[in-house]
């Protein structure tokens, strides 16, 4: 495979030991003139994202005015 790239697994609960690691990306989110600094957890199978409402308020969504009902 070419340009493959290598995540850490990062554990989410120490509890729970190896159960608990989950591969998540670094990402740099943009919007208009904001950005925020998130990690997304790779999930190769999904078929929709869900973007935090944190983040969202971070890089100046009005979640009021979003439309795309999930």
């Amino acid at each position: 495979m070419r340009n493959a790239q290598r995540y850490s697994f990062i554990p989410i609960d120490v509890a729970l030991g190896e159960a608990s690691f989950r591969p998540y990306l670094p990402l740099t989110l943009i919007y208009q003139q904001s950005s925020a600094i998130a990690s997304g957890l790779l999930d190769t199978g999904a078929s929709v994202n869900v973007l935090p409402y944190p983040v969202g308020v971070e890089l100046g969504y009005v979640w009021e005015q979003q439309t795309t009902v999930l």
